[in-house]
């Protein structure tokens, strides 16, 4: 018997701010559970704040919203009132980014991520014991020193929790900090292989979770493969086109190579760095291989997918991303797999 999966779907990155609306509006029809938006050319809170207006039952996630060009006091308070102004149905998801957007396209000196969102979580979490519990601001870290906090300035308590705050992770640091001190990893789709997740992510949160004395099991796990799926075969291997592309621009990507170490693969990335570094763009396309797919991207139609799904990641989760269609036509289809998805059948 598969668990009873969370299902959770996203969004293009370019979508304009004036479709999220209508997007989570239909996410919620289709019955997702959630919606993650992303934060790459829009801002994310901004899009979680028309998400959250437009629905009244999905809950929004973002994934993952970059935290160090904010001060922990500015997006505490964007999530305590979207938390506020949706009852309870906010989730905060946050990462660090790599070095040369840090620095060069946010213009803001740059440190060790690890080390810099412990603290940075350590003081939201301070800050929303104020907010909530009437303790008093006294946060004083390396990075953050937070010791003001006005009644002027004070919010009211929420009548739900706190907002849930989940960290976007791939290198061993900031995956088993996860799991020391947030509600749940958010999985980037170069880490969702089953094998790695079991032989690699889940030992790390295990790590990171009896670094402060808790239960991995009570740290949540979004794994969002890069699903090939659709109504007929043909759909699938346009689909399963679609993600080796990705693939192949992801893994030109040095950081995303320990995924492809595993596999006995990191000669693939090296490979496709190099042609990338040449401009050698049309020779790229294969070095991606059909193994390297059925590896990395669970495949299937949608009478063959949720089986597929529950097989891969039955026994390691019971939340995840599965892509709502590109064509509003196939959403009756699409709902069927959410409702076994979410029946655990």
């Amino acid at each position: 018997m598969s668990p009873e999966f969370r299902v959770y779907c996203s969004m293009d990155q370019r979508m304009p701010l004036s479709q999220v609306p209508a997007h989570a509006r239909r996410a919620e029809a289709l019955g997702y559970d959630g919606l993650c938006v992303p934060e790459a050319v829009h801002d994310g809170l901004a899009a979680a704040t028309l998400a959250l207006h437009a629905t009244t039952r999905l809950r929004v996630a973002t994934s993952v919203l970059v935290a160090f060009p904010r001060s922990p006091m500015t997006t505490a308070v964007a999530a305590w009132d979207l938390q506020e102004m949706s009852g309870g149905r906010f989730e905060l998801g946050l990462g660090s980014q790599v070095r040369g957007n840090i620095t060069r396209r946010y213009g803001v000196a740059w440190t060790p991520p690890a080390p810099r969102m412990r603290e940075y979580v350590d003081a939201l979490k301070a800050i929303f014991r104020c907010w909530q519990g009437g303790d008093d601001l006294c946060f004083e870290g390396e990075h953050y020193q937070l010791t003001r906090m006005q009644p002027f300035f004070k919010p009211d308590p929420l009548e739900h929790p706190a907002p849930a705050i989940f960290l976007g992770g791939i290198g061993p640091a900031m995956t088993a900090l996860a799991g020391e001190v947030s509600d749940g990893l958010m999985t980037h789709p170069t880490n969702t292989a089953p094998r790695y997740i079991r032989e690699v992510v889940q030992p790390r949160i295990a790590r990171g979770a009896a670094r402060s004395g808790r239960d991995p099991a009570h740290v949540g796990l979004m794994v969002g493969p890069l699903t090939a799926t659709g109504t007929k075969p043909a759909d699938v291997a346009r689909e399963r086109e679609n993600v080796r592309q990705m693939l192949t621009f992801l893994y030109s990507t040095p950081s995303y190579w320990p995924s492809l170490e595993i596999f006995g693969w990191q000669e693939r990335g090296e490979h496709l760095h190099q042609l990338t570094r040449e401009g050698r763009w049309d020779d790229m396309k294969n070095v991606i291989d059909d193994a390297m797919l059925d590896t990395f991207s669970p495949t299937g139609t949608y009478d063959e997918i949720a089986d597929i799904l529950a097989e891969w990641y039955g026994d390691l989760t019971n939340w995840i991303l599965f892509p709502i269609p590109d064509d509003p036509a196939r959403d009756p289809e699409a709902a069927k797999v959410l409702d076994r998805l979410r029946a655990g059948s």
